[in-house]
C-alpha cells in the first residue's frame, strides 16, 4: 500500500516524511526529467520520394475555411470565468459548431489556454499529454526561513505521490506524477514565488498543501498563471479581446488577415510528438483507418517506442493521424516489411489525397 502523504501528525511527522521521501527517491533512480519541450530528436531518412505538388497544401496555405475548420487559438485566459466558459466565448464569437481545450484551468487560475477549433479538436489527446509549465505564488501558515522553504521544494522533483483535491473533477485516487523542475525564484517570509514543469493532470494547489505538510506549518496556493502548455508558451497568447477585434475586420472589411494570424494551424500541436513522414500513396489509406506500414514511411524521428503516440504527417508537413507506434524506432529502421503503427485518430479529411491502391 502507498504511503500516505497528507494525513500524518506532527508527533511522528519527521519519521513518516523521511519514509516517503527515500520512497521517492527510490521511484525517481534511473528517471529521466527532461520535460517534453526540452527533447532534442533526430530524423531517419527510409526511403525518398517527390510530392505531388498538386496534392494537399501547406498548413498555412489552407483556404480560410479550411484554415478555421483545422485550426487553434492559444488564448490568455483571464481570471474569473471557467475554460468552458471562455471556449463557449470562442465558438460564438466564430459562430463554430465545435471546440474544445487542451486542459482546464480553475476560474481564477490565468494563462495559456489552447483553444481547438471544429476539427482540431481530435489533438486534444496529444495536448493533455505534452507537459505544463506554471508559476506559483504559495503562501505558508507562518513565518518560514527560506533556505528551508528551498529545500523543501526540490524534494519534490521527480516523481511524486499526489491525490486530487476535493474540488478536482477526477476520482481522488492516489496516482503518481512527474515535476520535471521545480525553481524557486523568491519570497518574503511567508509568499514564495516558484516555477514549476511537471506532467500533465499535476494539481499545484495539492504540491502547496503537500510542501505545506513537509514544512510543518501548512501552506496553500495563492496566485497561479500557466506559461507553458505543451510546445505553446506565453510569448504566443492573444486575449478574448483580440479574437472579437479580429472577427469583426473579417466581418466588417473582409480582412481575414488578422484573425489568421491568430489561428494556429492544427499541426502546431503536434510538435511535441515524434513524427513519421508517409508517401503520398499511403496518405489516403490512413485516412479511412488502415495501419502504416514501413514500406510507406519515408521519414521518421527517434524517440519512437513500442505503445507511444506517434504525429504521421505528409511531405508537406499536414497531419494525417495520430497513430499508436507498434515498432519502435530502431525497429522502423531495421524492417522492410510489418506494420509499424496502428490508428489512433485520422486528423485529415478523406479525398484530401486520391486513392492510389
Amino acid at each position: 500500500m502507498l504511503p500516505p502523504i497528507i494525513f500524518f501528525s506532527s508527533l511522528f511527522r519527521n519519521e513518516i516524511v523521511h519514509h516517503v521521501l527515500k520512497l521517492g527517491y527510490l521511484l525517481n533512480f534511473n528517471m529521466s526529467l527532461t520535460p517534453p519541450w526540452r527533447t532534442v530528436r533526430s530524423t531517419y531518412i527510409k526511403s525518398e520520394e517527390e510530392t505531388n505538388p498538386a496534392l494537399g497544401c501547406l498548413p498555412e496555405n489552407r483556404p480560410f475555411k479550411d484554415y478555421m475548420r483545422y485550426g487553434l487559438i492559444i488564448l490568455d485566459k483571464p481570471p474569473g470565468p471557467t475554460s468552458h466558459e471562455v471556449v463557449a466565448w470562442v465558438k460564438k464569437l466564430l459562430n463554430i459548431d465545435k471546440a474544445g481545450h487542451g486542459g482546464t484551468l480553475d476560474p481564477k487560475v490565468t494563462g495559456v489556454l489552447p483553444i481547438t477549433l471544429e476539427e482540431s479538436t481530435k489533438v486534444v489527446q496529444a495536448l493533455l499529454q505534452a507537459g505544463k509549465e506554471y508559476v506559483c505564488i504559495m503562501r505558508t501558515h507562518g513565518e518560514e526561513k527560506e533556505e528551508r522553504v528551498v529545500q523543501t521544494l526540490k524534494l519534490f522533483e521527480g516523481r511524486i505521490y499526489q491525490r486530487p483535491p476535493l474540488r478536482a473533477s477526477v476520482a481522488r485516487k492516489l496516482r503518481i506524477r512527474i515535476i520535471y523542475y521545480l525553481d524557486y525564484l523568491e519570497g518574503d517570509g511567508r509568499n514564495w514565488l516558484f516555477k514549476v514543469g511537471c506532467e500533465s493532470g499535476t494539481y499545484i494547489r495539492k504540491l502547496c498543501y503537500d510542501v505545506g505538510e513537509v514544512l510543518g506549518i501548512g501552506a496553500h496556493m495563492h496566485e497561479l498563471r500557466r506559461i507553458r502548455s505543451g510546445p505553446f508558451t506565453e510569448a504566443e497568447l492573444y486575449s478574448i479581446y483580440d479574437v472579437a477585434d479580429a472577427v469583426d475586420l473579417l466581418n466588417e472589411k473582409d480582412d481575414e488577415t488578422h484573425l489568421r494570424r491568430i489561428i494556429r494551424p492544427v499541426e502546431d500541436a503536434l510538435k511535441l510528438l515524434p513524427k513519421i513522414w508517409v508517401r503520398d500513396s499511403a496518405v489516403e489509406a490512413i485516412c479511412t483507418g488502415a495501419s502504416l506500414a514501413v514500406p510507406g514511411i519515408l521519414r521518421f524521428e527517434s524517440s519512437i517506442e513500442n505503445g507511444s503516440m506517434v504525429a504521421v504527417m505528409t511531405q508537406k508537413g499536414e497531419g494525417v493521424a495520430l497513430m499508436k507506434a507498434v515498432m519502435s524506432t530502431n525497429d522502423i529502421l531495421s524492417s522492410e516489411h510489418g506494420i509499424a503503427c496502428r490508428p489512433l485518430r485520422v486528423l485529415m479529411r478523406r479525398g484530401t489525397y486520391p486513392k492510389m491502391w
